[in-house]
């Protein structure tokens, strides 16, 4: 498992940095999202909707807050829009990660890691484990990403990764969206509860596939 832990904190880390090169540049802030979404509504809902779908397909290339951009299209377009946008936008991001990696990801791999007996351990290690970590990848910022980019570098076939991208997808979308809509200035505690919800959900989920792996290789 350790040259694949070592190609997700490679491969995280680049993420990470665009996230932190935003952040303290100021280009792309919560307020900034915010603003473009009440602009885009008051021209028109099919607006807003296409700019929820660029934001989260942009996800890809520059680490954005998936779950709040979730949130907010439940806010400003309801619960069944809100989701279909934000559905849209994580299925194409998730597509052309895949896609992308798939056809360059030979190249990344050998640039990452050298040495051609850890690579091939690491392909090993994420055929193995790749369908549970890409249904736990949302229990934190980043992961999602780098699963689908090494669901591509490791040849998975597609339909297997188009359908357990969409199983992990699916149901979050639906209640973070779903928590939007039932959210307001006055009362964001459903947002606030369903954000920490999921969260806590999948990293219970994260942490009963760990111990139980344990078990199984001590």
């Amino acid at each position: 498992m350790k040259p694949l832990i070592k190609i997700i904190f490679l491969i995280a880390a680049f993420f990470a940095s665009t996230f932190l090169l935003i952040k303290f540049t100021g280009i792309l802030t919560i307020e900034h999202i915010e603003n473009w979404l009440i602009y885009a509504k008051e021209l028109s809902p099919i607006y807003m909707g296409v700019l929820i779908i660029l934001l989260l397909f942009a996800d890809l290339f520059i680490a954005i807050p998936t779950l709040t951009v979730i949130i907010l299209s439940g806010y400003f377009l309801g619960h069944v829009n809100g989701a279909i946008a934000a559905l849209t936008g994580l299925m194409l991001a998730g597509v052309f990660g895949y896609l992308l990696s798939r056809y360059y990801g030979s190249a990344i791999l050998n640039f990452l890691v050298k040495d051609e007996i850890k690579r091939n351990e690491a392909i090993i290690a994420f055929q193995k484990h790749g369908v549970v970590m890409i249904l736990l990848s949302r229990a934190m910022p980043i992961l999602p990403e780098v699963t689908a980019c090494l669901s591509g570098m490791t040849n998975m076939p597609f339909s297997k990764f188009l359908v357990t991208w969409s199983i992990s997808s699916v149901p979050y979308v639906f209640i973070a969206s779903y928590a939007g809509s039932i959210s307001s200035i006055d009362d964001p505690k459903p947002a606030i509860y369903t954000a920490i919800g999921l969260s806590a959900v999948l990293w219970s989920f994260w942490f009963f596939y760990n111990r139980a792996h344990a078990k199984s290789t001590s």
